[in-house]
This record gives structure tokens, C-alpha cells and sequence, in this order.
């Protein structure tokens, strides 16, 4: 009976709820209905108690042609729900285009799941976290400097509900009560971990929700076991659930909700079987035997749990995020989180035991696996030499942007969606004076040229900020400064990137020339050649280089192994796979999927900011590459910036 569907009467106070409706004494038609018994704290599915144990599956962090193929193998592990976020940055990456084709095809995302046996969890934001680029947020919304993001500010949420109604209209047919497979809506996510705490922000939200979801699936919110979390992330009329990971105590975490929900089902809504790995850490891995014992623990309290991620993917295009904990640590290109299923979708021992436990709580059919995606080892290619960043020919193509300014506006400011360079330049007039210091708050990292020289690099990650400047070595300054992600999590998520502020000595006035990259297409440099390419150190700015290469038969899965360059981003066939930074670590390669190659040529373009292999080679593997116990040596800090290379 969808009338009686979504009966969430929860009045919170600062610890105390007052019971809801008692949704066991109602009478149901039993089809397509989602709805909570608050006296048997259970869900009800269709009118019959339900539990579930659900996958965290990102659309957009794999190609559409592996999504049945994921779905195959988590229906086959035993669960009966999948869990995806809805990226807005990835749906309106500019303010009114709206992009759901490709990839981003959330429609058919659903469909599939609906056809491989899956119910879906659906989390549309506005803000998702993820590990992702400003948390799946749009940066455009930062081009209003004094906007206040997650709350009641009237500008944000102009926008946000223009977002959410778009997609609550597009997602309404797939709602269960509508005969569709979303039974649960995320309301934001994990609020209660941000610190505005705005009730009217997570009030209006909630009634945008409702008025597009109605009773036709449960609306829910996330957040940590802690006091402060719920304390702000609850809402009232909307169910609560938490997230915890395998070295949490289960039992304490879920007495935490109880202060807020006495009754209802108990949910872990992020169950974390691994975690995320930062540029320059070492690779993060968790337990098999932790992840399966706890995971035993939840489902035999017959609380419903969701696994974060069953299945991670890869961040491809300058899609990862950064953390500032409070050291600002940019996350890897690739996201297989030391999941159940691996970057690639391939089964882990991991994947087996969870399995195990699963069955023995839910009944599974005898479904066959899925095998692995076949993978090969394309061998190893030379690149050439095309075109350096700072020729004229390279800027006026890839450049989206150049203005002339007495500042150095952000990245942001310039209100160009997506930039991931931007070159501020200006003509030092020191007088008297051929020793000075550069000091500036660089978001994130900065080459510093004198005559299109590299003369030191500025870094956010490593706080470096200061640089001596020698003026006899020349007058024209640039800096280069590249986005390395913008913040995802926690409090600063005002992440504007840039020459936040500069100085120079006892100078002052400066004039600049600003130009900005998006590094969206770069196919157009094909053309171009050089007549020599340079290995080593690359101390006259950013080049790209260029391969050929060929496949003679179908094309399968592969990675790119990094080994020998130093900092950039590839491209193959024009499809973005991704930063790599293998002189940091601890990734080495960048998953190739086999869809993105073509039967015959193929092209590898990269940009290479700081060291090109001696030997001018990258290779095809057919397994992945990660530093796991230690960094490598970081070759860049023994150039000497001031050679002529």
C-alpha cells in the first residue's frame, strides 16, 4: 500500500526520539512497497521482512560496457542490493549542461541492475565525498567566492535543488513503489562530520526528497558512531543509520544510534572491507580475516549492512580527490580501495570469504561467477618528443583562457570549468637587487621558471612555499601551477586552487599574464613533432610525448606501466586514464580497460612535468604495479634545475 509506504514520524531531540507509527498493524497490497516496522525493527520488502546486504558499485568509476559484468559477480557473492552515488559534477560539469549519456548513463546503470536481480540504494548527494574532486561537487559553484557550501546559503541551494530535482525526476520510475528497484534515498551524506550543522539546510533537503520520492522508498541518512556526528547529521523523519569498519566495535556503534533512533532496523551503511590510498603513503590494506569476523558480527544481529566499496574502480580524468588532515594529501588515480573486487572487477581471495559468510545468513542461488576480464601484456613502446607546454603553437590550442590582471586569480575565479593548469607570468623590475625570496601559498604545486627555466618547485603537499629567486638569471617569472585535486572531506571544503597570495621581496606591484588549461583534448597535437625529445630531467616546461602502437586482435584489459617518468597525465586513444606519479608512489601503473583500445592503432599521449624515463620507454603489462612496503627514490630531487635541457 504505497499510501502508508514512507511512515517516518522520528522527532528528534538532542538524544532522545519519540517512536514512530506502528507501520506492523497496517494492512499491505504486499507489491512494490519498501517500508520500515519500527515494533519488529525490521524492513519490509513488498510486505515481507526483509534484510539486505548491498555493494557500493560508482557508476562513473568504470566503463558501461563492465557494469553487468560487476553486477554478475556481486548477484553471485550473495547480495541482494548494490549502492551507487550520483556525481553531480559529472552530470553538470557546467552550469546548465547536463550530460547523461556514456558512462554517465545512470538510467541504464539502473536498468541492468534491475535485470541482474539487484534492489538499489541510491545516494544522490549533493555532496557524496567519494574520494572524488571536490566531494562531486561542480567547482563552478566556487566561482561565487562568499557562497557557504552544505547550507542554507540561498545561492547554493538554488542550484542544489535545480540538481536534485533533475535527478529525483529522472530516477522517480526506478523507485520501488513505482515498480522500480531504488528502495532506499540517501539525504546528503555523512553530515554530521561537517561542521555547520545547519538544521534548516538538512530540513529543506529532506522535504526537496520527499516531495519527489514520497512514500514510494525509504529516505535515510549516514554518519559516523560518534555523538557530534549524529548530533548533526539525524534528521528529523528521516530513518538513521551508520557507518563503521572492521575495527570498530559493532555493538557500541550501534547503541550510539539508538540514542537518536530507538527503534528500527539496524543498518551499517558503509561497512569499509579496505580503505584509500594517498600519493607518497604506503598502500593501504586491510585484513581478510578483520573484514569477514566483523562482517559476521553485523549479520548475526540481523542488522542489514552496505560494503564500501565491494567494487572501487578507478578515478580516470583528474577525477580524484584530496584529503587535508590536516597535511593536504591528493588521493591516487586508482580506487581499488583493497575491495572485494579489484580495479579491474578480477576476484580476490577476499571476495570468496566474504562470500562464505554471506551465505550463511542469506539464502543464494547457485549462480555462476563470472570469469576475470582477460588481460595482456602489449609490451613496451618508445614516445617521441611532440610539442613542449610553453610553445606559443601548444598554448593557443590547448589554452581555454588568458587575461591580464594586477593579481593572480584562482583557478576558480576565472570561472573556466575544470582548469588543471594555469601559468601566471609577470617581469620582475628589481632594482639594485639580484637576490630576492618568492613566497606564496600555493594550491597545490608549482614549477618556477626565470626565462622559461625551472629554477625550484612549490608544493602545498610537501609545505614548501618559499623560494630564493636569482634576477641575474633573468627578469620573466612564470609559475605553473597544477590542480592536484580539490579537497573531498571534512571542513575545508573551500578548496580554491592557485597563487593564493605572492610576494617578492620588497616588490609589490606586479602585473600578470594568466593563462589557463583544461587539458580536455590534447588529440589536437598529433600533429606536431620535434626534432629531438628530451629524457631526464624536463627543465624548460612540461612536454608532451607521444606512441603509436598496435594490437592485432581484439583488445583486452592492460596497465600502463609508469616506471622511469616522473609526474603527468595519459592519455590513450584521447581517453584521460589518469595522473600518474610513480617517483612518489605508491601506484606505478594506470589501468588500461580493453574497451578504450582499438583492433590496430592505438595512441599513448602524455604530459610530463618533471621527468622523462632516459630510456624514453613505457610498457603494457598485464598486472598491476604498487610500491607496497616503501617510496621510491625521488630521482627529480638530484636535477640540476639549472642545466639547459
Amino acid at each position: 500500500m504505497r499510501g502508508v509506504a514512507f511512515i517516518l514520524l522520528i522527532i528528534f531531540t538532542t538524544m532522545t526520539t519519540v517512536a514512530p507509527s506502528n507501520t506492523s498493524k497496517l494492512k499491505y497490497s504486499g507489491n512494490n512497497s519498501f517500508m520500515i516496522d519500527y515494533e519488529n525493527d525490521q524492513f519490509l520488502l513488498d510486505g515481507k521482512p526483509f534484510r539486505y546486504v548491498s555493494g557500493s558499485f560508482h557508476y562513473f568509476r568504470t566503463p558501461r560496457q563492465y557494469w553487468r559484468g560487476i553486477f554478475k559477480k556481486m548477484r553471485a557473492a550473495g547480495l541482494n542490493a548494490i549502492s551507487t552515488y550520483i556525481e553531480w559534477s559529472t552530470h553538470e560539469p557546467e552550469p546548465g549542461k547536463w550530460i547523461w549519456n556514456g558512462d554517465a548513463d545512470i538510467i541504464e546503470f539502473l536498468k541492468i541492475a534491475e535485470e541482474e536481480d539487484l534492489l538499489v540504494i541510491l545516494r544522490p548527494g549533493p555532496y557524496i565525498c567519494a574520494e572524488r574532486d571536490f566531494g562531486g561537487l561542480p567547482t563552478w559553484l566556487l566561482s561565487k567566492k562568499d557562497i557557504k557550501l552544505r547550507t542554507n546559503d540561498r545561492w547554493y541551494m538554488k542550484n542544489v535543488q535545480k540538481y536534485l530535482e533533475t535527478v529525483l525526476k529522472k530516477v522517480k520510475p526506478f523507485l520501488r513503489g513505482n515498480g522500480g528497484p531504488i528502495i532506499m534515498v540517501q539525504v546528503e551524506n555523512e553530515y554530521g562530520s561537517f561542521n555547520a550543522c545547519d538544521i534548516h539546510y538538512r530540513t529543506k533537503l529532506r522535504d526537496i526528497f520527499a516531495k519527489h520520492i514520497e512514500s514510494n522508498a525509504v529516505l535515510f541518512t549516514t554518519d559516523g558512531p560518534q555523538l557530534s556526528m549524529l548530533r548533526c547529521g539525524v534528521i528529523p523523519e528521516v530513518f538513521a543509520t551508520v557507518d563503521f569498519g572492521p575495527s570498530s566495535n559493532g555493538t557500541k556503534s550501534f547503541e550510539m544510534m539508538r540514542k537518536f533512533q530507538p527503534r528500527g532496523p539496524l543498518v551499517n551503511s558503509e561497512y569499509y572491507p579496505g580503505w584509500l590510498t594517498h600519493w607518497g603513503e604506503s598502500l593501504q590494506k586491510v585484513s581478510s580475516l578483520n573484514v569477514v569476523k566483523t562482517l559476521d558480527e553485523i549479520l548475526s544481529i540481523g542488522a542489514s549492512v552496505n560494503i564500501y566499496m565491494f567494487f572501487g574502480g578507478t578515478n580516470f580524468g583528474f577525477k580524484s580527490g584530496a584529503n587535508t588532515d590536516p597535511e593536504f594529501r591528493p588521493q591516487l588515480t586508482s580506487y581499488d580501495y583493497d575491495a572485494p573486487l579489484t580495479e579491474a572487477g578480477d576476484l580476490t581471495p577476499k571476495y570468496f570469504a566474504m562470500r562464505d559468510v554471506i551465505k550463511s545468513y542469506l539464502p543464494v542461488n547457485d549462480l555462476p561467477i563470472p570469469a576475470d576480464n582477460k588481460k595482456k601484456a602489449y609490451g613496451v613502446i618508445i614516445l617521441e618528443q611532440v610539442i613542449r607546454l610553453f610553445d606559443p603553437l601548444a598554448q593557443s590550442l590547448l589554452s581555454s583562457i588568458v587575461v591580464q590582471t594586477d593579481r593572480t586569480p584562482t583557478f576558480e575565479e576565472l570561472q573556466i570549468q575544470q582548469l588543471q593548469l594555469v601559468l601566471y607570468e609577470t617581469y620582475l623590475n628589481l632594482e639594485n637587487e639580484t637576490l630576492t625570496t618568492l613566497k606564496t601559498l600555493v594550491h597545490d604545486r608549482a614549477y618556477v621558471y626565470i626565462n622559461k627555466q625551472l629554477i625550484g618547485i612549490l608544493s602545498r603537499m610537501e609545505k614548501k612555499y618559499n623560494l630564493p629567486i636569482n634576477t641575474a638569471l633573468g627578469n620573466h617569472l612564470s609559475l605553473l601551477v597544477v590542480n592536484e585535486g580539490h579537497v573531498n572531506y571534512g571542513d575545508y571544503l573551500k578548496d580554491y586552487k592557485g597563487l593564493l597570495n605572492v610576494s617578492l621581496g620588497e616588490e609589490t606591484s606586479l602585473s600578470w599574464n594568466v593563462t589557463g588549461f583544461t587539458l580536455d583534448n590534447v588529440t589536437s597535437l598529433c600533429e606536431f613533432n620535434s626534432k629531438i625529445s628530451v629524457s631526464g630531467c624536463v627543465n624548460k616546461g612540461p612536454i608532451f610525448y607521444r606512441a603509436t602502437f598496435f594490437i592485432k586482435e581484439d583488445p583486452v584489459d592492460t596497465y600502463l606501466d609508469t616506471s622511469g617518468w616522473g609526474k603527468g597525465v595519459a592519455y590513450i586513444n584521447g581517453y584521460n586514464i589518469g595522473r600518474y606519479w610513480p617517483l612518489n608512489g605508491p601506484q606505478i601503473t594506470l589501468y588500461v580497460p580493453g574497451v578504450i583500445l582499438k583492433h590496430g592503432s592505438n595512441e599513448l599521449i602524455i604530459l610530463e612535468y618533471e621527468y622523462a624515463s632516459k630510456s624514453l620507454e613505457m610498457k603494457f603489462i598485464n598486472t598491476p604495479k604498487f610500491i607496497t612496503n616503501k617510496l621510491l627514490e625521488n630521482d627529480v630531487n638530484n636535477c640540476n634545475l639549472t642545466d639547459n635541457v
